[in-house]
């Protein structure tokens, strides 16, 4: 009998256990914010200006920054660190197309739809919890 309730009682703490990979973090101010900063960034992208490195580099930061941020909040952030990753994918690939030199006006105009696209999801996500 003591075995069984030995193995019941493992069984139960180690289901406890993960189960912080199943609850959402909660709202934050500040994700919200920067997040919200992030999506008016993509937005005002000027693809065929020569401010275009400075923004997609100021963009990059801020994406950083966010990450870093929720990292420091602890395990329970992975959510939002899943969301944010493609959009830090995404802006990587621009940032290092700029300073090589290869970047075109269509590529980051394809670019920035992406970035829309990824943003605005992004953003109902962080936002949208309680």
């Amino acid at each position: 009998m003591k075995i069984i309730l030995s193995l019941c009682l493992a069984v139960i703490l180690t289901g406890c256990a993960s189960i912080g990979s199943i609850i959402p973090s909660f709202w934050d101010p500040n994700q919200s914010a920067r997040i919200t900063d992030v999506r008016f960034q993509v937005e005002r992208l000027a693809c065929g200006s020569d401010q275009i490195q400075s923004q997609v580099a100021k963009l990059r930061d801020d994406l950083l920054w966010f990450e870093l941020y929720s990292e420091s909040k602890g395990s329970r952030q992975q959510d939002v660190i899943k969301i944010v990753h493609p959009i830090r994918e995404t802006v990587e690939d621009m940032y290092k197309r700029y300073r090589s030199g290869q970047a075109t006006i269509t590529y980051c105009e394809i670019k920035q739809r992406i970035l829309r696209t990824q943003a605005q999801k992004a953003a109902e996500a962080v936002q949208g919890r309680f």
